[in-house]
């Protein structure tokens, strides 16, 4: 018998006990029944088998849940390949259900709605679309006047495997007004897009319930519920993203329903569920096929490196995370939730830092180092987005200053080739540890870009990404002579050859500077000493050092004396901070009020993040919005 007070609780296993699909003896059972009804949409009667729970009473009125079948299937494929009455007996038996009735309808809406012949036909799939007509018209107008149902939206669900989860998606969430309750197991190619499916993100986020989105991991189809879940996730829609290890099968299906059907009818807590998945999903920075690193969806990461002889392997990901050796020869870890956006890490193996084989590398840190790419929430632009695309091109040139060959990375925007105009130039600088690549792989630089001028917000310019390590009489690191060197292989490498290479315009007010961290140092210092030659300067993460005055006095000594140009060349002086937490946060606010006190004017901007990549991704994308205008 049902107990009220136990029934509202949220799953707390995260899969199907082995077994849990066999009879157990000495329980009470529902009853499963077929039924037909009138179509007014196919133009004949149709079949569905309908589910009423153990102690089912006509005088109780109960909420519906709405279970499609795949393409292959018709009303009985959940019978014959997923004993779903055994399921849900089973779970009323332990008081984890909410008593509901269950109906499994055809989904394929066509007189013929048989799984014979070609089930790839035309005809036979558009019969998935029409059903969405004949469930909202014809068999639910039909279930709730044969049963004692609740009728409103919030006592409805809808849930399907494959080509139903698809179905379920599309016609739950397009019908919010008759849906609370929405699942889809192993979607198939049938799902709308994420923009269509929720074109209101913050009215699905107040209609909803329970949307439930579940894949195995080895399921070619999981494409269709990743995007899926990666743009509820940007639009901050409540939902469960649950992949387990499985294909396209009923092992997979059977724990969709299991799990999915026990939050039915019951209050949720949103604030829980990103919990419940049993794998996490491989990190987009992993190499082609790696299922390792795995991201959770609480922004976990599990690691997983092969190295049987070793005798110590930790994770070094800013903190240090032991890793535990199985039998296999195999160790694993499992970190805290790690921030938004792209963190460097190593493998620590017996001692030794070295790049992790599962994952792409990226030159930072000063030397080849593993990336990770944690979902961003804000991250929409830098997103690949379905709009014109720019390219990044690698050019080696001789420098004059250094007389060495040397190599930038060029961001030329979409069009660039067909068209004969003359373009802007944004020079863009890396940080301390890395060197040309960074803005062009960690940064995103062209998806950026990209997004930005497809929606209007920056205009097309060309992007120089330079490589600021230079040393001076074998001399490196944060000086005068340094700076002075960078300096020089601006002027005389760098601009001219990209105002020989490119077309460009080649007045200062077609110009701009900007550096992160040690490239922000660079461009306080070749920037404001030759502001004549840019309209625009960039400082993200950075400013002259508080505790050298050796190195910051005579900038501000040149400051004070030329304020007048400087404020008059300058038109965005644009300084930007990743929050208190960012290393480089008090210099700045020294060098801030020094500024003020010379009257130089800037425009300050802080997004919360530290010293890291995000915060740089954030810089460009507001500072190029400035640019040229």
């Amino acid at each position: 018998m049902w107990v009220a007070g136990a029934a509202y609780s949220q799953p707390t296993e995260k899969e199907m006990p082995k077994g849990y699909d066999a009879v157990r003896s000495g329980i009470a059972t529902g009853k499963l029944d077929s039924i037909s009804y009138p179509s007014k949409t196919v133009g004949t009667t149709r079949k569905a088998l309908v589910y009423t729970p153990p102690g089912f009473n006509k005088k109780t009125k109960y909420p519906v849940l709405y279970l499609l079948h795949g393409i292959g299937g018709d009303e009985k494929e959940w019978l014959k390949g997923g004993n779903p009455q055994v399921i849900l007996n089973n779970l009323y038996a332990e008081n984890k259900l909410q008593p509901m009735i269950v109906v499994m309808p055809n989904g394929r809406a066509m007189k013929d709605d048989r799984a014979v012949g070609n089930i790839f036909d035309r005809e036979k799939v558009e019969a998935f679309a029409t059903f969405e007509k004949d469930l909202l018209n014809d068999l639910i107008p039909f279930i709730e006047k044969k049963y004692p149902t609740l009728t409103d939206r919030e006592h409805r669900a809808v849930a399907g495997l494959s080509m139903g989860g698809g179905q379920s998606l599309n016609f739950g969430l397009g019908n919010l007004d008759k849906f609370a309750w929405v699942g889809g197991f192993s979607s198939a190619p049938n799902t709308k897009r994420p923009e269509e499916l929720v074109p209101n993100p913050a009215d699905a986020k107040k209609k909803l319930k329970l949307l439930w989105i579940s894949c195995g991991d080895a399921d070619g189809l999981i494409t269709f519920s990743k995007r899926t879940h990666d743009y509820l996730y940007q639009n901050d829609v409540p939902h469960i993203y649950y992949v387990e290890a499985g294909g396209h099968d009923f092992k997979v299906w059977k724990n969709g329903l299991y799990m999915f059907s026990q939050f039915l009818f019951k209050p949720v807590d949103n604030a829980s569920l990103n919990k419940y998945s049993v794998l996490g999903t491989p990190a987009s920075t992993n190499i082609r096929n790696a299922k390792y690193p795995q991201i959770l969806p609480d922004n976990r990461v599990i690691f997983r490196v092969k190295a049987p002889d070793a005798k110590k392997v930790q994770i070094d990901l800013g903190k240090k995370y032991d890793m535990v050796k199985d039998t296999a020869g195999f160790w694993m870890a499992t970190t805290d939730s790690i921030s938004r956006g792209f963190h460097y890490y190593s493998l620590l193996i017996d001692g030794v830092a070295v790049v992790d084989p599962a994952s792409e590398t990226f030159y930072g840190m000063g030397r080849q180092a593993s990336g990770i790419e944690i979902p961003d929430k804000d991250g929409a632009y830098f997103a690949m987005k379905d709009v014109p695309h720019g390219d990044i091109r690698i050019k080696r040139y001789l420098s004059k200053a250094t007389n060495t060959w040397r190599e930038m990375y060029v961001y030329t925007p979409p069009g660039y080739d067909k068209s004969t105009d003359k373009y802007p130039v944004l020079y863009l600088l890396h940080g301390g540890g890395e060197d040309q690549r960074g803005w062009a792989t960690q940064g995103r630089t062209d998806l950026i870009m990209d997004n930005m001028i497809a929606e209007g917000k920056a205009k097309p310019m060309i992007i120089a990404m330079l490589d600021g390590n230079i040393s001076a009489g074998g001399l490196s690191g944060f000086n005068e002579n340094v700076l002075k060197a960078f300096e020089n292989e601006l002027k005389q490498g760098a601009i001219p050859f990209v105002e020989s290479n490119f077309r460009v315009e080649t007045d200062a007010k077609n110009r701009a500077l900007a550096g992160l961290s040690m490239g922000g140092l660079q461009t306080l210092y070749a920037g404001v000493k030759n502001n004549n030659m840019f309209s625009s300067l960039g400082v993200f993460s950075s400013g002259w050092f508080a505790n050298n005055p050796k190195l910051s006095d005579p900038q501000y000594a040149f400051m004070k004396d030329n304020a007048s140009a400087i404020n008059s060349n300058i038109k965005n002086f644009w300084i930007s901070m990743g929050g208190k937490e960012d290393i480089a946060w008090q210099n700045c606010q020294v060098m801030m009020k020094k500024f003020d006190e010379m009257g130089i004017k800037y425009t300050y901007s802080e997004y919360a993040g530290g010293h890291t990549w995000p915060v740089w991704r954030h810089d460009l994308m507001l500072f190029s919005q400035l640019l040229f205008k």
